[in-house]
C-alpha cells in the first residue's frame, strides 16, 4: 500500500509532512491497521516488533481527527522520559499545524489550559489525576493512544493503566482507542476486552537472529 493511495483519505496537510519525511510506502501492519478500520475510528489493538511503525499508525488516526476537527487526541506514555521524547517528536513535525501540549507534572492539578491544546501527551498517573480533578476538557477527547499497553499486567502501573481505560471508555461514548505493544501475551483476550480489532504482524525493519557466543564467535542457531 502506497501513501499516494491515502491522499484522499486522510488530510492534505497530514499527507504533505508524511511525503516530506520520505514515507512513500506503508509498512506491513500499518496496512492491516488501516485496513482493519484504523480510518474509520474503529478500537484497535496492535501487537507489532519494536520500530515496525507503530508510532505512524496512531498518527494516522490521531492527527486526522484533529485536523478534520473531530477532537483531541491524548497519547498515553508509562514514563515522563517517553513523554518528553514523544512531544519533541510531534512538535518537531505538527507545531504549525496544531497545538501540542506536555503533561507530566503536577498530580494535583486540572491544568485548565490543556483545552486550548489538541495534542497531549501524558503518562498514565497524571491522565489519572487529570480525571480525578474533573478536567473540564477530557470531553473533546477523539482519540486515545496507549503506548506500551502490555504494562497492564504490571503490577505497579497495571491496575491504574485499566482503570484509567475503563474510566475513559464510560465518559467518552465515542472514542477510539488505539493500544500499541511490541510484547503481548494474550493479544486475543486484551482486543477482546478493549472491544477492538487485532492487528499482528511479525515484519521487523532489521532481521532478528538468534545465536551461541562462545570463544570470540557467535553461531547462529536459527533466524526469527
Amino acid at each position: 500500500m502506497t501513501l499516494e493511495s491515502l491522499k484522499s483519505k486522510i488530510p492534505p496537510d497530514l499527507y504533505e509532512v508524511l511525503k516530506q519525511d520520505g514515507i512513500t510506502h506503508l509498512r506491513p501492519s500499518q496496512r492491516k491497521a488501516i485496513q482493519a478500520g484504523l480510518l474509520d475510528g474503529k478500537n484497535l489493538l496492535v501487537c507489532t516488533p519494536t520500530a515496525s511503525g507503530k508510532t505512524l499508525i496512531a498518527e494516522l488516526a490521531g492527527v486526522s481527527s484533529i485536523m478534520e476537527r473531530k477532537g483531541k487526541c491524548i497519547y498515553i506514555v508509562p514514563l515522563k522520559s517517553l513523554a518528553t521524547e514523544k512531544y519533541h517528536e510531534f512538535k518537531k513535525k505538527y507545531d504549525k499545524f496544531f497545538r501540542i501540549a506536555l503533561s507530566i507534572g503536577d498530580m494535583d492539578a486540572s491544568d485548565p489550559y490543556l483545552r486550548d491544546y489538541d495534542l497531549i501527551i501524558s503518562t498514565s498517573e497524571k491522565l489519572d489525576s487529570l480525571i480525578r480533578h474533573r478536567a473540564d476538557w477530557l470531553k473533546d477527547i477523539k482519540t486515545v493512544v496507549v503506548d506500551e499497553i502490555h504494562l497492564l499486567n504490571d503490577p505497579g502501573r497495571g491496575p491504574t493503566l485499566e482503570i484509567l481505560i475503563t474510566i475513559l471508555r464510560q465518559l467518552l461514548k465515542n472514542v477510539q482507542i488505539l493500544g500499541l505493544s511490541a510484547t503481548i501475551g494474550n493479544p486475543e483476550e486484551l482486543a477482546a476486552w478493549l472491544g477492538a480489532e487485532l492487528v499482528m504482524d511479525d515484519w521487523r525493519p532489521v532481521e532478528l537472529r538468534k545465536g551461541v557466543y562462545l570463544n570470540g564467535e557467535i553461531e547462529f542457531r536459527y533466524s526469527d
